[in-house]
């Protein structure tokens, strides 16, 4: 085994190969705080697995797979949870004149949610702008929640107020919550519709993340697939296998990551003068999530049983 190869599998223990983790930065302006595989971060240039603890930075775009979830703590203390089949852009991200926290979240695809919570109503001004599609928000401390689809692009108040932007229409202030207000493709805005409880439930549905093993789905939101769930305080893990072979390590780690598992290779010094390479996947919340997930890996990667540990 030659130096080379050592020093990048050690490259990827250390996490040398990827973004920079929250527990190295202190004010960060976004972290991820939990996933629900798969789901990915592009940069320029790069693209690869979204794991909790990342720090994104200004022009990151987060993408969210089938059945997945995002969420994302911004330096406000607000909070942004995506939905499956989801594509979020974030500009803008930093702090100007005054301490003023600023965002342009742009949706380019599925759903987002925007919350400020308890923690964050007092934190920080804030100026964020939600863009879905055409329409564009200017959130000062709310709940909203937008969606790009096929029938166009809506934009609903869940609490407080927004003023939303369209081309084809006067800017519009919305202070009746819970509504929606939909742009159809190639039209102008309809007037506002309120919004049932069922709605609201079904709506909420489609960004939460699970904070225990994920329940049943409510109709019409995504079924939520068990097993696939990671957050920053997770300490269980899976361990796909322990290999002496560095183009077997290699090659399971590809065929893991490329199946949207971010797994990392842990070296060690084996009995011998070599090393063995355990290839594992952590952060998840319960030993009940990392045995379903170490079931589901079995079977997507045709391996043998992988090993669940508390790490």
């Amino acid at each position: 085994m030659n130096r080379y190869c050592i020093g990048a599998l050690f490259a990827m223990l250390t996490g040398s190969l990827l973004p920079q983790a929250a527990s190295a930065v202190t004010g960060a302006d976004a972290i991820v705080d939990g996933v629900l595989m798969p789901a990915w971060l592009e940069r320029p240039g790069v693209r690869q697995e979204l794991t909790p603890g990342t720090v994104l930075q200004n022009r990151d775009r987060v993408i969210s797979g089938p059945g997945a979830r995002v969420r994302i703590r911004l330096g406000d203390g607000s909070t942004v949870e995506m939905a499956a089949d989801s594509r979020l852009d974030l500009n803008a991200l930093g702090v100007r004149e005054a301490q003023v926290f600023t965002a342009a979240l742009d949706v380019q695809q599925g759903a987002v949610r925007f919350s400020t919570g308890a923690l964050a109503k007092n934190h920080r001004q804030r100026a964020v702008n939600l863009r879905v599609g055409t329409l564009t928000a200017g959130i000062r401390g709310t709940d909203v929640l937008g969606r790009v689809d096929a029938e166009g692009d809506r934009i609903c108040l869940l609490e407080g107020s927004i003023a939303v932007l369209h081309p084809l229409a006067e800017a519009l202030q919305i202070d009746t919550a819970p509504s929606c207000y939909l742009a159809p493709k190639g039209d102008a805005p309809a007037p506002i519709e309120a919004v049932t409880a069922g709605q609201l439930a079904s709506l909420a549905a489609q960004t939460a993340l699970p904070a225990a093993p994920p329940p049943v789905a409510v109709p019409t939101a995504t079924p939520l697939a068990a097993g696939r769930y990671a957050t920053r305080s997770g300490r269980w893990a899976v361990e796909l296998a322990t290999l002496d072979s560095e183009s077997a390590t290699l090659s399971l780690y590809d065929r893991a990551r490329a199946a949207g598992y971010p797994v990392r290779i842990m070296p060690r010094a084996s009995a011998g003068s070599g090393y063995d390479y355990t290839v594992r996947l952590t952060q998840l919340p319960t030993q009940s999530e990392a045995a379903a997930l170490a079931v589901q890996i079995a079977d997507s990667l045709q391996i043998a049983s992988p090993v669940v540990v508390r790490h």
